[in-house]
């Protein structure tokens, strides 16, 4: 079994997969985004899907279930009004409101220790619907 960091909180572990990939978002950016879930019966956060370098917002949100929650993040990259490429990470914690109270429950106690693993991580948001996380929610926290 891959090292793993447990999140004193959830007895949840992260497991090295996770933060390996965040830290190719972050610093190599080979992906644009990243899906994790919580598997509840090794008790781990892992993987579920990683955008690659062309992939964008749209396929971010397309590959969120309508019935099931899960964590990602995202990295946003913009131009300022000085002309100045930035690039912001956005921690987006979905709950949809079709997902099991349990399971609601689970990834909300479990969030912060996930958060705690991913150095570096610029903004949170907590999305019901895919609304509450579009694209103008995201650029307008950017600015």
């Amino acid at each position: 079994m891959a090292m793993a960091f447990k999140m004193a909180t959830t007895g949840m572990w992260v497991t090295d997969e996770c933060k390996t990939s965040f830290m190719e978002m972050k610093w190599k950016k080979v992906h644009r985004f990243i899906v994790f879930k919580i598997d509840e019966a090794s008790r781990l956060v892992t993987v579920d899907k990683v955008g690659g370098p062309g992939e964008g917002y749209d396929e971010l949100a397309a590959s969120l279930p309508t019935d099931d929650c899960r964590y990602a993040v995202f990295d946003y990259d913009f131009v300022t009004t000085d002309n100045c490429k930035k690039s912001k990470i956005f921690f987006i914690s979905w709950s949809p409101s079709a997902s099991r109270i349990r399971e609601k429950m689970l990834y909300a106690t479990s969030k912060e220790g996930l958060r705690r693993a991913l150095e570096g991580i610029h903004y949170d948001m907590q999305a019901t619907d895919p609304t509450e996380m579009g694209m103008d929610v995201i650029k307008d926290r950017a600015k």
